[in-house]
């Protein structure tokens, strides 16, 4: 009886100790995020005058929704070259990035070394080299795309895809995933290293046992690999597309942050919103998808 109450005595004090670490994390969650984050929905409902002495709200309804969406002539051409962006740059960002780890995966020289190479990247990304290379005093590389302008002095992909016979949106669709490989490869950090992860969890076993029943390295890859690595595509995708949503270099961050600087909040409220909205939307409606047609045939 007595070594119970001991026990117990542990489990509350390990309680009460976890409770005393997070709460600094509760505090700032709820003074950084949540209260700024009922104030942006107040904001996109009213009208907002910046006064001496601080703010006024007026409640005013969907008055921001609508100017946005029926008089602002550039907001929804900005929300769909975004959300365009987005579903052509997520699929290939997944691609490329299973495909590296898996080679990354294999045996050879310089293993590690390549490793690194393919991270570089993220460490690069947060700081201000970051800036010297994207935001040049001359010109923008951002908007032109360095490996458009690598591309273009070496190759030219439109008489590479003519040549192919390819026509119509699927070229344009090539065009445009060529030119812009130098990004795409540079937002697959993160993704290589959390998918080299879910290949090394993988039983070896497995391929093992494989390799005995005759079975070819693509059938290793879509009834082993694959399978396999269906939690870790579920958090890398949702990775990724919160990653592309939230880029500061797409043209709807842009605006959102020089809205905010020019102190224009009530209208950038409802713009933030309603992105986030359909953004969100697209995301549910993927994983939703992918957790139905992929995740529930493999867990059956």
């Amino acid at each position: 009886m007595k070594r119970k109450k001991k026990n117990q005595g542990i489990t509350a004090l390990k309680s009460r100790y976890g409770r005393m670490f997070t709460l600094p994390w509760l505090i700032g969650m709820i003074i950084f995020f949540i209260i700024p984050l009922f104030e942006a929905v107040r904001f996109s409902f009213s009208e907002v005058t910046i006064v001496p002495g601080g703010i006024e709200k007026k409640f005013i309804g969907f008055a921001n929704y609508k100017e946005i969406l029926f008089s602002n002539p550039d907001y929804t051409d900005i929300v769909s070259s975004a959300i365009t962006a987005f579903l052509y740059q997520l699929p290939i960002i997944l691609l490329l990035s299973m495909v590296l780890a898996i080679l990354l995966n294999q045996k050879f020289l310089g293993r590690t070394f390549f490793r690194a190479l393919y991270f570089l990247p993220v460490i690069i990304a947060s700081g201000p080299v970051l800036s010297l290379l994207f935001f040049s005093s001359s010109s923008d590389l951002s908007n032109l795309g360095a490996s458009e302008s690598i591309s273009t002095s070496l190759i030219s992909v439109d008489e590479i895809v003519a040549d192919l016979g390819i026509s119509g949106g699927a070229a344009s669709y090539i065009t445009t995933m060529i030119s812009r490989i130098f990004d795409l490869i540079w937002n697959c950090g993160i993704q290589i290293v959390l998918f080299l992860a879910g290949l090394q969890s993988i039983p070896s076993t497995l391929y093992e046992a494989s390799r005995v029943e005759g079975a070819t390295k693509w059938e290793e890859f879509w009834f082993i690999t694959f399978p396999m690595l269906s939690e870790v595509t579920v958090l890398v995708g949702v990775f990724t597309m919160v990653q592309l949503i939230t880029n500061d270099r797409s043209r709807i961050i842009t605006l959102l942050y020089n809205n905010i600087n020019s102190a224009v909040y009530d209208t950038t409220s409802a713009m933030a919103w309603f992105y986030f909205l359909v953004s969100g939307g697209i995301m549910a409606f993927i994983l939703f998808c992918y957790s139905y047609f992929a995740g529930k045939r493999w867990k059956a």
